[in-house]
């Protein structure tokens, strides 16, 4: 199986018989946080127009086709078109606040792609709580839109904020308890630990029907948690104008958008490690020659492949299915999602102690 390890081991080597312990230490995390920065960028640009030539082809259109081959382009000129905007702050606003809210929006976002195994050994930090860690920074979010919504000073923007909140707090238990089933087949909280427990088959075929419940909550928990329609009731454009960045412009409104995309990623990559084996390939049981040809697919590929196939669902969704009311929103999660996801992580625990999975 390919692995990325040595790219890094090379950069390790070099750094370490040019500069003491100390800078090596330093310029490592300067690159590492330069290659998380560059990553958001490209996020950014490709999951926009991904969007929008998927939301073109679903309603028999042609999408963006002016700005470059295919379109493809159109991104790149409208993050130069936020760039050279002005950013406005309202009078009554409460200024350092209303400034504050999208770098933490986008501090949150860093901070989630630390756990992430990209390919095989190749991972920003290999902690042994990796999904404890990821549970606890993602319910940060949610300070970020209530400080925008509060410290705009704007009606509309506080009742997107106060909108978001509860539906974050909300679905982030059935997204826990969904995560918590794998947990408990796995036996770990090590992503890393999670994946190579996967070498024989993805959970979400090894764990039985309780695991595809587990997964179908998830994607459902998540796509609420991110504000994407139809769970965009903290944006709604007819109620509230823009939701909680009614009031941001320019690259304010930017960094919201770009964390907003980048959120979308980080939770299909841990759906895909949870529940497909991140970057472990197709493999099942003792078929060796099967296995073995799927080896020769870069684990870059296999993780990837997975994650944007989960982008399209959650993006299929967006096209698909009528915006919620607040009443229903929260009605699906504490009166069906909520006593399910219970209800199966009891099963699962069940599974896991007698070893009725495979």
């Amino acid at each position: 199986m390919w692995s990325l390890s040595h790219i890094t081991n090379e950069i390790h080597e070099w750094l370490s018989s040019t500069f003491n312990p100390t800078w090596t230490l330093i310029f490592e995390m300067v690159l590492a946080g330069v290659a998380v920065i560059g990553l958001f960028a490209v996020l950014g640009l490709v999951l926009v127009i991904m969007e929008r030539k998927v939301s073109a082809w679903m309603q028999i259109r042609l999408g963006p086709n002016r700005v470059g081959p295919k379109g493809i382009l159109q991104s790149t000129a409208d993050t130069i078109k936020l760039m050279v905007k002005e950013g406005m702050t309202p009078s009554g606003a409460d200024k350092f606040l209303f400034n504050l809210a999208p770098f933490i929006a986008m501090i949150v976002a860093m901070l989630l792609m630390a756990p992430l195994a990209f390919a095989k050994d190749f991972q920003l930090w290999d902690l042994n709580i990796g999904v404890l860690f990821v549970s606890a920074i993602s319910s940060l979010s949610v300070i970020s839109i209530l400080m925008a919504g509060w410290a705009s000073n704007n009606k509309y923007s506080l009742l997107g904020a106060m909108r978001s909140g509860a539906q974050i707090v909300s679905y982030e238990l059935s997204a826990g308890l969904s995560v918590l089933s794998i947990v408990v087949l796995a036996g770990s909280l090590s992503v890393s630990d999670i994946i190579n427990s996967q070498a024989d088959g993805w959970w979400i075929f090894k764990g039985h029907i309780p695991a595809i419940i587990a997964f179908i909550t998830f994607i459902i928990a998540v796509t609420a948690e991110t504000n994407r329609a139809p769970f965009d009731l903290a944006e709604a454009e007819s109620e509230l104008t823009a939701g909680f960045h009614t009031e941001y412009s320019g690259m304010k409104f930017a960094l919201f958008f770009l964390a907003e995309y980048v959120n979308v990623f980080i939770v299909c990559a841990i759906g895909a490690t949870l529940f497909l084996g991140g970057w472990m390939p197709l493999h099942i049981g003792s078929w060796d020659g099967f296995n073995h040809a799927m080896d020769y697919i870069p684990s870059s590929i296999w993780f990837f492949g997975k994650t944007f196939f989960l982008i399209f669902l959650i993006m299929w969704f967006r096209w698909t299915f009528p915006r919620l009311r607040i009443d229903q929103l929260l009605n699906l999660e504490w009166k069906y999602l909520l006593p399910i996801s219970m209800i199966n992580l009891l099963l699962i625990t069940a599974m896991a102690i007698l070893k009725w999975h495979f």
